[in-house]
């Protein structure tokens, strides 16, 4: 008999804010972060799409990243931990210290061996490999060009090649633990020693439906009884120095163009969407338990996990396989392994990234399969696109609407290009269950089903 598996606990660390009640606040009032990428940005290439959603400053140690920590952590890592340490605190877990010196802790009211961490990033690491591989090819030649300025500065246009060493620019070492810094399994790996879980801990790397499989396969390892409480979700961080992970998405033409006005730019399932809206990062976490454990600690529960599914078009690397037949199919798996029918469906958290093909599809396979009278919204409209972190994000996002009956607009959303039932305003309604789907760069499909918990 399947075990009943709920969500307890969630932590943010976005572009919103960070930590739960100051992202969904933001999310409710329609705001976003967009603002004119890094100049330094444009030394390298003229760029089509020059907007993007930076995250606020952060300071390490408000995530619960020692010093010690920072040196040895890509960011990723750090925003990992920043909210898996929220969505524990929030399920209602105490942390005790591991050692009298030791930065890491145990938590109270869980068995360690079963409870795991499933997490899911994009490119893992990727800002790490970046500057280390900067400090290497460039420190050398960068030196020996400013020496050779100082030098001849008085034959040389000195502007010109001060100008080109600052181009040059770097880390300011290279990293001993660049290794593990790079691994896409460092953000699961970081949450398990941080908090000495030593269930399964698995990282998934399926592009964008990276946080929705983490969560997916969190729920199926609760469901099954392999863990009685799990760690899951998504983290993203693409702020290298030369931009060079923004640029290869802007070259693959898949960020947004229009631009003239940053604040409308970012609009999913509108006629007039250019592409999606590059995200600096962030992470989501949440934590699923077995219904039994919650009620025993006296855990206040957000909402209800009651399906996953996931499929592969076996099309093309970089876009939908035309029709969205596997895209269907994965749904109606979600459905069926909950148990349920598509009427049943009242609210979806789209995948709604703004690109052209994408939303054409998508909204063309939630016409066919669930009609125009369920809600629809898309949380890239705020956020943009995280990336790897975009599943748990939208995870959450379904949860907090059946949890307080409300839900975000569809942003910048002035000509729909179906005649769909899309959340156009903040108003109370009474969802009583959800899905959060996701499609990814490869042809991967994901989907989470959820319900209201009373």
């Amino acid at each position: 008999m399947n075990r009943r598996v709920v969500i307890t606990g969630a932590g943010v660390v976005s572009s919103l804010g960070i930590g739960m009640d100051e992202f969904w606040s933001q999310c409710l009032e329609g705001k976003s972060a967009v603002a004119t990428v890094p100049a330094s940005w444009r030394h390298h290439d003229e760029l089509h799409s020059r907007i993007w959603s930076p995250l606020p400053e952060i300071d390490p140690e408000s995530l619960g990243v020692a010093r010690a920590e920072r040196l040895q952590l890509d960011p990723v890592a750090m925003l990992a931990l920043g909210a898996a340490r929220e969505a524990i605190r929030r399920a209602g877990f105490t942390l005790a210290t591991a050692g009298e010196r030791s930065r890491n802790f145990v938590l109270s009211g869980a068995d360690s061996a079963r409870t795991g961490v499933f997490f899911g990033t994009g490119l893992g690491g990727a800002i790490s490999f970046l500057r280390n591989h900067t400090h290497h090819i460039f420190t050398k030649p960068r030196a020996a060009l400013a020496a050779y300025v100082e030098k001849h500065e008085t034959a040389v246009d000195r502007e010109v090649l001060e100008d080109i060493v600052q181009q040059m620019a770097h880390g300011t070492r290279f990293n001993p633990f660049e290794v593990s810094m790079v691994m896409p399994n460092s953000p699961s790996a970081a949450i398990g020693i941080k908090y000495n879980l030593k269930g399964p801990n698995e990282t998934y790397c399926v592009a964008c439906a990276s946080g929705t499989v983490a969560v997916g396969n969190a729920y199926r390892a609760v469901r099954d009884g392999r863990v009685d409480v799990a760690v899951s979700g998504g983290c993203e961080y693409f702020a290298d120095e030369h931009g060079h992970i923004f640029r290869s998405f802007d070259v693959s033409g898949t960020l947004v163009r229009d631009y003239a006005d940053a604040e409308t730019a970012n609009r999913p399932f509108d006629e007039k969407r250019s592409g999606f809206l590059f995200s600096q990062g962030g992470s989501a976490a949440l934590v699923l338990e077995e219904l039994e454990h919650a009620q025993r600690r006296g855990a206040t529960i957000m909402a209800e996990l009651i399906g996953f599914a996931e499929t592969f078009d076996a099309h093309s690397m970089m876009s939908l396989a035309p029709g969205g037949g596997q895209i269907e199919r994965m749904i109606r798996g979600a459905l069926s392994d909950a148990g349920l029918s598509p009427t049943e469906i009242d609210y979806i958290n789209a995948h709604g990234t703004g690109t052209r093909n994408n939303d054409e599809i998508e909204s063309g396979v939630i016409d066919r399969v669930f009609g125009k009278s369920v809600w629809v919204n898309s949380t890239k409209s705020l956020l943009g696109h995280t990336i790897g972190a975009s599943g748990a994000f939208e995870a959450l996002v379904t949860a907090l609407t059946l949890r307080d009956g409300v839900t975000h607009v569809c942003k910048n959303l002035d000509a729909p290009l179906l005649d769909l039932n899309f959340v156009r305003h903040v108003d109370r309604f009474d969802p009583q269950v959800g899905l959060s789907q996701s499609f990814a760069f490869g042809g991967h499909n994901a989907a989470v089903v959820m319900r209201r918990f009373d």
